[in-house]
């Protein structure tokens, strides 16, 4: 796991996104790769009338303020202690980004939590998770870090999902101090039991502790929430989209919700 994706956007979750990056190459002594995709590339459009161009206008915006950003993101990198490049891509956020991930090993993206009513992070996650193979740090607007030598909450449904992200994360998972995994119980039987995840994590010399928890009256994702806030978790690993996403979006789910509502970063997979 060394190549880290950035997604650069100028939007209120760029900064916690871009600390994030830099913590990550680090700590896996990789390489930060910073790409901005945007569909509004300079192209000429007429109307035929009056042979002006309102997407020209628009693209020649949008290159000005593509410009503005990639030299404040360089000025930044340049005092940093990690290696780097900024690529642009002509193409919208959750395309770009999937197209670009063949030779990346981890990505980072931000969550729900920032403006609300804001759907676009939701709808950038879903395309990416379901469109690539590469695991995806869901980083909250309002944490500016991410500590990957601290203890880590694994949640554990015995998922297909869940193997893939336990498995994906088997590098930032020798880094963590403690690493727990938290099954919250529910009517029906793990087609992967947690002590099959613990042992597979042994293989890899990563000690871990299993925590068997009843949801009683509550939700999953309140159950795991409490956890992560009990352990002083710094992060949590989770398999995303269980159920499927118009599903998800309709009715709820535990992805769609601790995509909102998770206070620390998620490592999600699907």
């Amino acid at each position: 796991m060394k190549s880290v994706l950035l997604y650069v956007n100028d939007d209120s979750g760029l900064d916690a996104r871009y600390q994030a990056a830099l913590d990550l190459t680090r700590a896996l002594e990789g390489h930060l790769h910073c790409l901005r995709p945007n569909p509004y590339r300079p192209q000429m459009a007429f109307d035929g009338v009056t042979g002006m161009s309102v997407m020209y206008d628009i693209s020649k915006y949008a290159q000005e303020a593509d410009t503005l950003l990639k030299a404040e993101i360089e000025k930044r990198l340049a005092g940093e202690d990690v290696p780097w490049d900024y690529q642009e891509a002509n193409a919208e956020a959750a395309r770009g980004l999937s197209r670009n991930s063949a030779l990346t090993d981890l990505m980072v993206l931000s969550s729900c939590s920032g403006v609300k009513d804001n759907t676009l992070p939701l709808g950038i996650l879903g395309d990416v998770i379901f469109n690539t193979n590469v695991p995806v740090v869901v980083q909250p607007d309002s944490v500016q870090k991410f500590e990957a030598a601290g203890p880590v909450v694994v949640a554990w449904n015995g998922s297909f999902e869940s193997g893939n992200a336990l498995r994906a994360t088997v590098p930032l998972l020798k880094l963590a101090s403690d690493v727990h995994i938290v099954v919250v119980e529910e009517d029906k039987d793990h087609d992967l039991p947690p002590l099959d995840a613990s042992e597979y994590l042994s293989r890899h010399g990563i000690k871990s502790k299993i925590h068997d928890l009843a949801a009683d009256r509550s939700s999953v994702q309140a159950v795991l929430l409490s956890t992560v806030d009990t352990l002083k978790a710094s992060y949590m690993v989770m398999g995303a989209y269980g159920h499927s996403r118009a599903r998800e979006f309709l009715f709820g789910g535990v992805t769609r919700s601790l995509f909102q509502d998770c206070p620390v970063p998620l490592v999600v997979a699907h």
